[in-house]
């Protein structure tokens, strides 16, 4: 099998999936640094403590709809909670803006997509189809406001622009950042072994894309990340993106979850 096959299986990498390396691992809490106490009458302020306070009782009174990850994650990762916000914390304590909650948002699905991602791949069909399937419900939605911020994101980019989106679409953005979430709550009461997709189903893949007209250039394009002279128009190659994932799942079940899979353990190496 070409593992460039592969470059864009991953699509929105940066905003779709989330992962924590203890999810899966019996660790306990790392000791915290909670207040400390100069005496047995006098409290000391941790500044760190209070501007993360600050962080969090921002991003519950501007975006409701992100505190349902964020409550999700101190639920299931207590510890990268805390680390993601403390990072934040200490940011700010450092003079750099934090104010906009967006780019939180999107900060710490990055940062816990690094930690061990490809856990996440072993999630079951149902937890790796919703994945996917929200990252169709994102492209149709930006489709219908500016091609190119869709093809953005089928390239994994997240601009301002792609910013200003999300503020008017937090409930979508939510969803998918949650979708991640869960899918590792599948993963921790059952890990399923799967073996990378095989030359045959992607031959599948490529046939069915033929079928609804997709040319060999605009496959090349969706698979291999290659750019064709003359460059695919931004609206078509959207329009590409959403055939490419509709297509997906319409693949017998083990082929498709098989390429979902192999695409979920190259999202968290990108």
């Amino acid at each position: 099998m070409d593992i460039l096959r592969l470059a864009l299986l991953g699509l929105a990498a940066g905003i779709a999936i989330i992962f924590g390396a203890h999810f899966l691992l019996e660790v306990g809490h790392a000791q915290k640094e909670g207040p400390a106490l100069a005496s047995t009458n006098t409290q000391v302020v941790d500044p760190l403590q209070v501007a993360r306070e600050k962080i969090e009782k921002r991003i519950a009174a501007t975006a409701p709809d992100y505190m349902r990850f964020f409550d999700r994650l101190k639920q299931l990762l207590p510890d990268e909670y805390d680390r993601i916000l403390d990072g934040f914390a200490r940011q700010s304590l450092e003079g750099a803006d934090m104010t906009n909650v967006d780019s939180l948002l999107s900060e710490a699905v990055r940062t816990l997509r690094l930690s061990s991602g490809s856990y996440a791949a072993k999630a079951d069909g149902p937890a790796l189809s919703r994945i996917f399937d929200l990252q169709l419900s994102m492209m149709r939605a930006l489709a219908a406001k500016d091609p190119k911020l869709c093809v953005d994101f089928l390239y994994g980019g997240a601009s301002q622009a792609f910013f200003e989106f999300s503020s008017q679409n937090r409930p979508l953005v939510a969803d998918m950042a949650v979708a991640g979430l869960e899918a590792l709550n599948k993963v921790r009461a059952k890990l399923i072994e799967r073996r990378p997709p095989s030359d045959g189903d992607f031959g599948l893949l490529e046939t069915a894309l033929r079928t609804k007209q997709v040319s060999d250039a605009e496959i090349s394009a969706i698979l291999d990340g290659k750019t064709p002279t003359p460059p695919i128009a931004a609206q078509r190659m959207c329009e590409v993106g959403q055939i490419y994932l509709q297509t997906l799942t319409e693949l017998p079940a083990e082929t498709r979850f098989r390429i979902y899979g192999l695409a979920v353990e190259l999202m968290a190496h990108s």
